[in-house]
């Protein structure tokens, strides 16, 4: 079932009526939230009990609604009139003039000019202004060089990943390589050249698969070629090695 109607006059009951009260006001004020968040509007709300407390809201500061509906209130009277309209906007400009100067004095002093005027306590509050602003500064800073620190990181462990499988490959060549000599030479005379050819080339089969290989070119050494009977029986085109 729905709820009824009620009729909207004053509650003779006190304790019902200070129960509503207090249920409508926490809905009225939830609703001046939702309709500044979701509407972007700048809400102010004011309630006084019967017993003279006050229960407010405001999505910004309740002064600066206060100056605003002030201000767009004497605009709204003012604007039929010529004399008033003029005057008004004397007024804005002035005072926007003085927010001007107030703020250019104020930049002029946190860069530490004009500062023979200032009280002891203003200097203090300037100080303090000053520290916050270079903690903030700070704050910024480390933040940038620790997401720096990460990148580099994650750029280092990729390479590191890369040269992994490099070595891995190196390492299957070579052992391609030691099985074919071994079909092609036999077993008892690939045994010495292989072992001096891993030593040589740094890819040595029993070194740790997680070491990280630096690779480097060197330029090739003018050697002897001969071609082995053994090799052109079977035609195969093999170079075989003499030392010189």
């Amino acid at each position: 079932m729905g709820r009824g109607k009620i009729e909207i006059r004053r509650i003779d009951n006190s304790t019902s009526r200070q129960v509503t009260f207090s249920k409508r006001r926490s809905g009225l004020l939830k609703k001046a939230k939702e309709l500044a968040i979701l509407c972007d509007a700048e809400v102010g709300v004011m309630i006084f009990s019967s017993t003279g407390k006050l229960y407010d809201f405001s999505s910004t500061s309740m002064k600066s609604v206060m100056e605003r509906y002030n201000k767009s209130k004497e605009v709204h009277h003012q604007m039929g009139n010529p004399t008033s309209e003029l005057k008004f906007w004397q007024r804005e400009t002035a005072m926007l003039r003085q927010q001007l100067q107030n703020l250019q004095e104020n930049h002029r002093q946190m860069m530490g000019e004009e500062l023979s005027g200032l009280s002891i306590k203003d200097l203090q509050n300037l100080e303090n202004q000053l520290e916050m602003s270079l903690r903030g500064v700070r704050m910024k800073k480390d933040q940038i060089l620790m997401d720096e620190i990460l990148e580099l990181n994650r750029k280092g462990n990729l390479i590191h990943q890369e040269n992994m499988e490099l070595y891995k490959k190196a390492n299957l060549i070579c052992h391609e390589n030691q099985e074919l000599y071994k079909k092609v030479y036999g077993t008892r005379e690939v045994n010495g050249a292989n072992r001096n050819s891993l030593l040589t080339n740094g890819l040595g089969m029993g070194e740790e698969s997680h070491v990280p290989v630096h690779l480097q070119l060197s330029q090739p050494q003018q050697q002897n070629y001969d071609i082995p009977a053994r090799a052109t029986k079977l035609g195969y085109n093999f170079v075989h090695t003499t030392s010189t």
